[in-house]
């Protein structure tokens, strides 16, 4: 994982990657760390078990890793579509090729997002068990973890969304399309709201 500043100077840049997927896995690595920070700050002043405490620190502490390195990744498997894009068309065998390779290229590329919306309702889940019942003086902080991963979760199907557009295998097209439905669905159902 490249430095803050160097990613935030690529992300800056008119070249198409690192891209929002990346921004998004950014944003929910920083909601793993705070989801930690508040969990081990409730140790001493919460209402949640200390054991239970201690499991969402170190399942937030897996998270933050996964995130961060979906950084990079993201960003790696959207160079793929470009690479495929870049390849020779002169002939019909080049065509064919290309072509395929340009579908498999966008398949893989929501495979990154789709696992950024998995983590992030992860931490969207920890984020409401810390604000109803860790530390009091720590609220602001789990609100913020909140806000972050429900970002990186929005942003991460906003990216499953836009790759779906190119992709014309109408199968997998309909089975990412459940897949959205049903991780709406449990975003919701953190937030109390009908789907």
């Amino acid at each position: 994982m490249m430095e803050i500043k160097e990613f935030l100077e690529k992300l800056s840049s008119d070249t198409p990657t690192p891209g929002g997927g990346s921004a998004s896995a950014l944003a929910g690595a920083i909601s793993a760390s705070l989801v930690e920070m508040v969990a081990g700050l409730s140790e001493k002043k919460g209402k949640l078990p200390l054991q239970e405490l201690k499991e969402i620190r170190r399942k937030a502490s897996t998270l933050r890793r996964r995130l961060l390195r979906a950084v990079d990744e993201d960003a790696r498997y959207y160079e793929e579509v470009i690479k495929a894009f870049r390849l020779p068309k002169d002939t019909e065998t080049q065509q064919s090729y290309r072509s395929k390779r340009i579908q498999r290229a966008y398949e893989k590329a929501t495979v990154i997002p789709q696992s950024v919306c998995e983590n992030a309702l992860k931490l969207l889940e920890y984020s409401r068990s810390l604000t109803l019942k860790g530390n009091p003086n720590a609220v602001s902080d789990i609100k913020v973890a909140g806000y972050l991963a429900d970002a990186a979760f929005k942003g991460g199907l906003e990216n499953i969304e836009i790759n779906l557009q190119s992709i014309e295998d109408r199968t997998f097209v309909q089975k990412m399309r459940l897949l959205i439905k049903r991780l709406k669905k449990q975003r919701n159902a953190i937030f109390g709201q009908s789907a």
